[in-house]
């Protein structure tokens, strides 16, 4: 391709919009084009990343003996309804466009396809003998963020491949979920990248084990938590880990103490001359179930660690059935506001105990009348605790539970683990932090949907079995932005080899120097003649003009018909490194193939 006939346009101020390096620099480079918020056109040079990205995922996919269709973007409610997902994807999550049709009819744009494909899985297959399957797509999908941001990382509408499979046994799923993390390994090793697999929470696509895949950047919005012998890598919403050993407690005798100004645990600490680690704090949250009721949570953990509240969430949810509930809409801390709405007169914030009485609640039909207790497995064993008193300015030293506080009676593990903490595989071993960017994510669905939704297969025995499914998720735009967030400077993209939309540019310094010009498109119809992709500047620019463009695109190699040509030679740089190399003209292509296919192997 001649850059003089591209629709190419580049900036050389950042975009205000934009407030991460790989979002300005696509933007800036003329790859994307914002539309609307959260909307951004794909530009002559991504969609050609955009589809090399696809087509690594495609052959990796294949590769397993998964099967490519294509599923509707439009989406029947009820579909979702029978899977009991409409009222969390229009109104607890509320990232699912919903419509209705001229018939009335509501409809979803799809965030994801579990329903639509369960469906087809349900009217198609009939026996065992057909099983197992595995379909995939790539498509377009919508989500409705509330705050779209970082460009194609979180937009309101991507490109994504999703693959659904259905078995008749454990043994069958897990197969094909391995036979992921390693297509899953594959497409981002051949991508170029940096990456980590580690253990997920599955959230609202629900089911038993999960791992994502984490391109490792500083700004990606996910942290994740590993030991450096390469056993264990969580990220922070599930990792485990053992909290750091409880100091002997100064209190032997119980007693309720005052305490003003000490509603946090560094100034009760500091106060009372105590470690956090003998402290019993006292959480409050707001859950709202599916079935309309609110439900008063509190969570009392130890006062060095925190509340890890996508843990808490799980924990609710499996809770729902004591309401009448199928899932959690909303779960929050309440502030004055919420508390306005149910509270029957003021809590005592910063001071409450685990016996904080149920009458501070005004109970209704939407509200329930008691406290859900609950009890982290950090605070169980603890003796002679510090906690609240229940009046504020005060707190009670030296209290044990089934003494002065009955222990909940539901013990939980809803503690987030951090950097530093000794992992639980083995305690000589320490968790690491890194942030990284989600641009995979697998799960072991189990027999969830295909339950909710009727779908089964008969079994050899002539038994009516609901399927176990799979599923496992690539976000392909995400990730070509990834890729970019990883790998960059400060005059611009460097992409990876076997993603980049052109694997060389040729950049005529100067037009009118019919000698550079003839080399230039000799050695351009030779490049792409021998699959070697090569764009030409032919633009009427200075030459430095032509560089800071070249470098800020990102093309890999950069060949420049310059002053070298009395010797034969040409220049070639490498983007990655801004090394420059003197090359004979007649082994430009030789060279570049050699480099080319070192880099993508």
């Amino acid at each position: 391709m001649r850059l003089s006939q591209m629709l190419f346009v580049t900036l050389r101020e950042d975009p205000a919009e934009a407030e991460i390096p790989s979002h300005k620099l696509l933007l800036r480079a003329g790859y994307i084009r914002r539309i609307g918020s959260g909307i951004y056109a794909y530009l002559p040079l991504m969609w050609r990343v955009l589809k090399k990205v696809s087509q690594i995922v495609r052959e990796e996919m294949d590769a397993t003996g998964a099967q490519e269709c294509l599923l509707p973007q439009l989406q029947p409610a009820d579909l979702w309804r029978e899977s009991g997902r409409w009222d969390t994807y229009t109104q607890a999550e509320g990232i699912m466009f919903a419509m209705t049709d001229r018939q009335q009819r509501e409809l979803g744009l799809g965030p994801t396809h579990e329903e639509v494909i369960t469906t087809i899985a349900k009217d198609m297959i009939r026996s065992y003998r057909q099983l197992p399957v595995h379909l995939y797509q790539i498509q377009t999908k919508f989500r409705d963020e509330i705050r779209p941001r970082f460009g194609l990382m979180r937009g309101r509408e991507f490109i994504m491949k999703d693959g659904y499979s259905f078995h008749t046994n454990e043994e069958s799923l897990k197969k094909t979920y391995q036979d992921m993390a390693q297509a899953y390994s594959n497409m981002l090793r051949r991508s170029g990248l940096q990456f980590r697999a580690v253990d997920a929470d599955s959230g609202a696509i629900g089911g038993s084990g999960s791992q994502e895949f984490m391109v490792l950047a500083e700004a990606g919005e996910d942290e994740v938590l590993y030991t450096e012998d390469g056993q264990y890598a969580a990220n922070v919403e599930k990792a485990v880990s053992m909290p750091a050993d409880v100091e002997p407690s100064p209190f032997a005798t119980f007693e309720k103490r005052e305490t003003p100004g000490t509603e946090t645990i560094d100034k009760l600490c500091k106060f009372l001359k105590c470690s956090p680690t003998q402290v019993v704090k006292n959480v409050l949250y707001q859950a709202v179930y599916d079935s309309g009721i609110t439900v008063l949570v509190l969570v009392s953990i130890r006062g060095d660690q925190d509340v890890n509240q996508v843990k808490l969430l799980n924990e609710l949810t499996k809770l729902a059935g004591n309401y009448q509930a199928k899932t959690v809409l909303f779960l929050t801390v309440p502030d004055a506001e919420a508390q306005r709405k149910w509270a029957a007169k003021s809590l005592p914030l910063g001071y409450m105990a685990p016996d904080v009485a149920d009458d501070y609640i005004a109970g209704s039909k939407e509200v329930n009348s008691k406290f859900l207790r609950l009890v982290d497995r950090t605070a169980v064993d603890l003796t002679n605790f510090v906690t609240g008193s229940n009046e504020s300015g005060y707190h009670v030293v030296g209290a044990n539970w089934d003494q002065e506080f009955p222990l909940p009676a539901t013990v939980v593990g809803v503690r987030t683990a951090k950097k530093g903490d000794r992992a639980v595989h083995n305690p000589e071993q320490t968790l690491q932090s890194a942030r990284g960017i989600e641009v995979g994510h697998i799960f072991q669905l189990g027999t969830k949907y295909s339950q909710a939704m009727g779908a089964t297969y008969t079994s050899e025995q002539g038994e009516e079995m609901p399927f176990l499914m799979g599923c496992y998720g690539v976000g392909v735009s995400r990730l070509a932005q990834s890729a970019v967030e990883q790998s960059y400077d400060k005059d611009g993209i460097i992409w990876p080899v076997a993603i980049a939309p052109y694997h060389a540019i040729i950049s005529i310094p100067n037009i009118s120097d019919a000698q550079q010009v003839e080399v230039a498109e000799k050695l351009y119809a030779e490049l792409n003649k021998s699959g070697i992709e090569t764009l030409l500047d032919d633009r009427d620019e200075r030459a430095g003009v032509k560089f800071k463009d070249a470098d800020l695109i990102g093309i890999p190699y950069r060949i420049v018909p310059g002053r070298s040509l009395k010797a034969g030679k040409v220049e070639v740089v490498e983007r990655a490194n801004h090394q420059s190399h003197e090359i004979l003209i007649d082994e430009v292509n030789s060279t570049l193939k050699q480099w080319i296919d070192a880099a993508i192997k």
